[in-house]
């Protein structure tokens, strides 16, 4: 009785091989148009579809493998007497191994020069249905959808006989991969028409475990493209709170101008500051919170050169990460082996996956956080105008406050952060924290400005920040006691200026 493998792939890698090891292996291949020219002219006999059901690819195409004669080889059960009886009478023989894959969708999908027409045609009809009706009879067919399996595959088939724990583990796969493409195709058509979600579909690939969680005691992966923003090129494994950490970094230092360095600890700023180069931005930022600062991670918008790399030489850090790394400061900075260099390979902002948080059940998701200052949007609410240095550090500030947990105050001056209240249940006392820290370190805030994520619900906040000695703030505003914090900024011949966006960081 002949044995018959079926092989029909958009991805051509490894075909020929495959298709000669199966034809080695005595099977008769039935082949789909491109595919079958392709092992014919590697020398390897096939039967094109079309020949083996009698009924021509039509549609251009669309239909192919759409054919009793296909699906019932592959889902009759070959130890029930109905079925076998069924087949016989239909002139169906069992095609034993499937091997698939899909139309690039995935590939094409987020393509701006790509029209809807040609993104539909590249939407697989007959690969998924040949898929999930290979894998839901796994009991007799293989059914391989990545070049990846073939080697082993192979290799057991040649062995003499595939085990049932490949055929499920394949089958496994195998469902997966249609989930994944269905997923981005209903995606797309949600986006593209405007429709409401009616479900989450989270589409994320795993990528490696992590050595834990937040704690040792919470097992950890990764899902996703995160190496496609990030390339980690010295240091030991990443860890799910630096992975956390890391993105903080880099989405804050992204947010600022020039030459930048910003330093986090716990996904809160304990420095940032922007000067004309690499090496004093950092010199400033650690200035800021030097104490927190030990084990941070430290990211810049800017190649990292050899004279800064030997002042990050002077204290323990978790990470760097930056868009590159001098060659000189590179083999520096990697003779610390457990230090981590990551290179930042694009803007997170072009990263599309919305916010996610867990709730009792299930998921709530958000966009983003990408607001950002508009000139023309800026309301000055006093008497007192503040002055062109003062104007920039407070867009300074807004910047790293924005990225700061919530409730937040940060107090800026000359573009550098001097003192950074976070995550406290009052906003006094994130004002009065910060002041605290300031002056611990140093750092004179007479003159200064302060940013406040939030408006004040009272003047008592905005007092605070005013008794330390700044000038200048910056605020969303729309408390229903705005009048009140206004009349006490006017009192004070302190500026104030309402952004009318809030970047509350929960």
């Amino acid at each position: 009785m002949k044995k018959y493998a079926l092989i029909s792939v958009s991805d051509k890698t490894g075909l020929v091989d495959f298709a000669k090891r199966i034809a080695s292996a005595g099977y008769e291949i039935l082949a789909t148009g491109n595919t079958a020219k392709m092992i014919r002219e590697n020398g390897i006999s096939c039967t094109n579809i079309s020949d083996f059901t009698k009924f021509p690819e039509v549609f251009s195409g669309r239909v192919k493998t759409l054919q009793p004669a296909i699906f019932g080889g592959i889902l009759m059960r070959r130890d029930d007497d109905n079925d076998k009886m069924q087949a016989e009478e239909n002139n169906i023989a069992p095609i034993d191994i499937v091997c698939v894959n899909l139309y690039p969708f995935p590939q094409v999908v987020n393509r701006k020069d790509i029209s809807l027409a040609e993104k539909i045609e590249n939407i697989d009809i007959g690969g998924p249905s040949l898929i999930r009706a290979s894998a839901k009879n796994y009991k007799y067919v293989s059914i391989l959808t990545n070049p990846e399996q073939y080697d082993s595959f192979l290799t057991e088939l040649e062995s003499g006989e595939v085990s049932s724990s490949t055929r499920e583990k394949l089958a496994y796969a195998a469902f997966s991969h249609t989930a994944y493409y269905d997923t981005l195709i209903s995606n797309y058509f949600e986006k593209e028409f405007g429709f409401d979600a009616e479900a989450v579909r989270l589409n994320y690939k795993a990528l490696n475990p992590l050595r834990y969680g937040e704690n040792p005691h919470q097992s950890a992966k990764m899902f996703g493209d995160f190496y496609d923003y990030f390339e980690v090129k010295h240091g030991k494994e990443l860890s799910y709170n630096n992975i956390i950490d890391l993105a903080a970094a880099v989405d804050l230092v992204q947010d600022l101008d020039g030459n930048s360095c910003a330093i986090i600890k716990h996904t809160n700023p304990c420095g940032a500051a922007t000067r004309s180069n690499i090496y004093d931005a950092y010199v400033e930022a650690l200035s800021c919170d030097p104490v927190s600062s030990f084990g941070g991670i430290v990211a810049f918008n800017e190649k990292v050169d050899l004279k800064t790399a030997e002042k990050l030489n002077e204290i323990f850090l978790e990470i760097v990460v930056a868009p590159d790394f001098d060659k000189d400061a590179f083999t520096l900075l990697t003779k610390k082996k457990n230090r981590r260099l990551v290179k930042v390979l694009k803007e997170l902002k072009t990263d599309p996956t919305p916010n996610v948080k867990n709730i009792p059940g299930g998921l709530m998701l958000q966009d983003k956080d990408h607001s950002l200052l508009e000139d023309d949007k800026l309301k000055l609410v006093t008497k007192r105008e503040y002055s062109e240095d003062e104007y920039d550090n407070l867009k300074f500030a807004w910047a790293v406050c924005k990225h700061t947990k919530s409730n937040a105050i940060v107090y800026v001056k000359d573009k550098k952060a001097v003192g950074v209240g976070a995550g406290q249940m009052s906003r006094v006392d994130s004002a009065r924290i910060a002041a605290e820290k300031a002056v611990n370190f140093g750092h004179d805030l007479q003159g200064a400005v302060a940013a406040s994520d939030a408006f004040f619900p009272f003047a008592d906040g905005l007092e605070e920040i005013i008794s330390k000695g700044v000038t200048a703030v910056i605020q969303p505003g729309g408390s229903v006691r705005d009048d009140e914090v206004i009349e006490a900024a006017d009192k004070n011949n302190v500026s104030m200026v309402f952004t009318g966006i809030r970047n509350f960081k929960h």
